[in-house]
């Protein structure tokens, strides 16, 4: 089978929590206190993008992201967590008010709204900016039988 390993740890050796906690620090420098929040819903996956008002992503999430699969991907309870952890960075970087841009027909666009708010966020507007066809492609010919 092979040898096994041993590692000896060390007590300056914690490399996963030097790395997480340098982003966080590189985050928390930029002070950003108004951004936009694009929240595109569908049938199958809620994903969520975070800016600034210039249009500079901050931060993405989505349900698919979190570890949700198949059908529950497109829940309002995943696109919630979804939203909870995109407030998380936003509080980070120090956002305290936010727009936001709806496109989507799917069931998680109001919940992922809510719960972006609920971490104390301040909501400045709210646009429904779903592409809607006039008309839509031509309809299929009748089947010659």
């Amino acid at each position: 089978m092979g040898k096994k390993r041993i590692v000896k740890k060390t007590e300056n050796s914690d490399d996963s929590s030097s790395k997480s906690s340098a982003s966080a620090k590189r985050l928390s420098k930029k002070r950003i206190e108004a951004g936009i929040l694009y929240v595109r819903s569908t049938y199958n996956n809620t994903t969520l993008l975070l800016t600034d008002l210039k249009g500079n992503a901050i931060g993405a999430s989505s349900s698919g992201a979190l570890g949700f699969k198949g059908a529950k991907k497109g829940t309002p309870f995943a696109a919630s967590k979804a939203a909870e952890v995109l407030a998380e960075k936003a509080e980070q970087v120090g956002m305290k008010k936010v727009d936001v841009i709806i496109k989507g027909v799917g069931s998680g666009r109001e919940s992922s709204v809510r719960s972006f708010i609920s971490k104390g966020i301040q909501l400045n507007s709210l646009k429904d900016m779903t592409p809607v066809p006039h008309n839509g492609p031509k309809p299929p010919k009748p089947r010659r039988v």
